[in-house]
């Protein structure tokens, strides 16, 4: 039995997952620290990791699963890498770190982007762009090089996380065309690295690392890093990608009009087009797909909702109840649409999809003598889910479909509540899935023959767990969403 590895390196934790290669059978999946990573935050809205922590765990988790999964190490085969996205990590000529990586969410960058946006042109940005170059890693460099010029002047090269991550394995400097264009890096248009974006940054050309293509041979594991991780020398990087278009390949998402939803702390709604153009550059992020080549420029639109499981979880830590399947079973005994409370979830600071307005959340018609925790908790979820809805509707209206929606068994799609509102609004069945990014990216190390609908196929076979399909009787669920709409536009006419 042969065996492939998957990483995903997350901010708050590392995950590893090793399958069987010949089947992509989960053999074990695990995560390091015990806790939850630190993020270090020296000034507001700044955000920071060291990058040696990441590869630390690594090592750990890597060398955890080998023994408690009790296999040959010899017999992994081939490794796969995702990451979370926008993070920006500089090393000098020896392949060190020379300073913290400035992480996603930093946001100490956006006024940079916001400049370059309105200097170079909204229409330059979307046409060869396909973003405002706001608070991405070309941003976070510019930053850089304006705050902290003896650093910059020590860089050999700038890079993503998980470039890092292939860069600590393989003793190789290279990112992708997937990576370059999280960083706003790409251009679309000429099918190359935006070099003009980098000449108006002020920023060396000569510090992109080489290009590599995302399913095939990206460098071979050292002597050094195979002592480190306890991984067979020689054994090569064959994926990597970030973290939301792992996500959605992890889905089986890889053709026009199919849709990734996450519900997490945040919400994400990622829907794969084929079209290569949108008005919406300030509200949707747009990548370079997975599977994006020359010939099929797949572009992932990534819709972000900030405040989404995490409002429902400030829930559960400020009631009397200790746990989601409580909080659910009281909602699930208030009729649709709460009895008139709307529930605005939007608190977990600026949103991109009101062009980063800081909408907070509002809870609007409770009466004190009517309303009760279930129907504080059928609202959250609710409004949750019309958050989802309102992203959807953007989305289609910037030249995405939605086919089919597919999402994790996990956080907020464990709540029938949530999926079926959403699935009933939109009118579209959900596909709910048994899967991870670490297990996904592990698989991916054995796509190197592009066959992805044989990819596809086992996904849908091993993993599916069942599917929300939309509810015949939706005008209750329309009538609470337009009143969630009215109570949310009054918000929005006030900021």
């Amino acid at each position: 039995m042969n065996y492939y590895i998957g990483y995903d390196i997350g901010s708050s934790s590392v995950k590893v997952a090793i399958v069987d290669a010949l089947s992509g059978k989960n053999i074990i999946t695990l995560h390091e620290p015990d806790g939850e990573m630190e993020i270090l935050s020296f000034q507001k809205n700044w955000a920071e990791q060291n990058p040696e922590d990441w590869w630390k765990h690594i090592c750990n988790a890597t060398k955890r699963a080998i023994v408690e999964a009790n296999i040959d190490a010899s017999k992994i085969s081939a490794i796969g890498i995702s990451y979370q996205m926008h993070g920006l990590v500089i090393v000098d000529k020896n392949h060190k770190p020379i300073r913290n990586s400035i992480i996603w969410c930093d946001s100490r960058a956006v006024e940079i982007g916001n400049t370059a946006y309105n200097e170079i042109g909204h229409d330059k940005c979307a046409n060869y762009l396909l973003n405002s170059p706001g608070n991405f890693t070309a941003s976070k460099l510019k930053w850089v090089k304006e705050n902290e010029p003896e650093s910059y002047d020590k860089i050999y090269k700038f890079m993503l996380p998980g470039d890092y991550i292939a860069l600590k394995l393989t003793g190789d400097v290279t990112t992708t065309k997937n990576g370059l264009s999280e960083g706003i890096l790409w251009d679309y248009q000429k099918n190359k690295t935006a070099d003009w974006l980098l000449d108006y940054l002020g920023i060396d050309k000569e510090l992109t690392p080489t290009i590599v293509e995302n399913f095939n041979d990206q460098g071979k594991v050292t002597k050094q890093a195979s002592l480190e991780t306890g991984l067979p020398e020689g054994i090569p990087i064959t994926y990597r990608a970030g973290d939301q278009p792992n996500n959605a390949l992890s889905l089986n998402i890889f053709n026009h009009g199919e849709v990734a939803a996450t519900g997490g702390t945040s919400g994400v709604i990622y829907a794969v087009s084929n079209e290569q153009n949108s008005s919406e550059t300030t509200r949707i992020n747009h990548f370079a797909h997975v599977n994006y080549s020359e010939q099929s420029k797949n572009i992932g639109k990534l819709l972000c909702i900030n405040g989404a499981g995490i409002q429902y979880r400030w829930l559960r830590n400020h009631s009397v109840e200790n746990s989601y399947e409580n909080m659910n079973r009281k909602a699930s005994k208030i009729p649709i649409g709460s009895d008139g409370v709307n529930l605005i979830p939007f608190g977990n600071g600026a949103e991109r999809i009101f062009n980063n307005k800081t909408i907070g959340t509002h809870i609007t018609n409770l009466n004190l003598n009517k309303h009760s925790h279930g129907h504080l908790y059928r609202a959250a979820l609710e409004g949750i889910a019309f958050s989802f809805v309102y992203g959807m509707e953007i989305l289609k209206n910037d030249n995405a479909e939605i086919n089919v929606i597919r999402a994790g068994n996990d956080n907020l799609f464990r709540s029938e509540i949530f999926a079926n509102t959403v699935a009933t609004l939109i009118g579209q069945e959900i596909e709910i899935y048994n899967t991870t990014g670490a297990i996904g990216a592990a698989r991916a190390a054995g796509l190197v023959d592009g066959d992805f609908e044989r990819f596809g196929s086992s996904i849908t076979k091993n993993d599916h767990v069942m599917t929300f399909m939309p509810l015949k009787n939706n005008d209750p669920y329309k009538e609470a969403y337009k009143n969630w709409k009215d109570s949310l536009e009054i918000i929005l006419k006030s900021k």
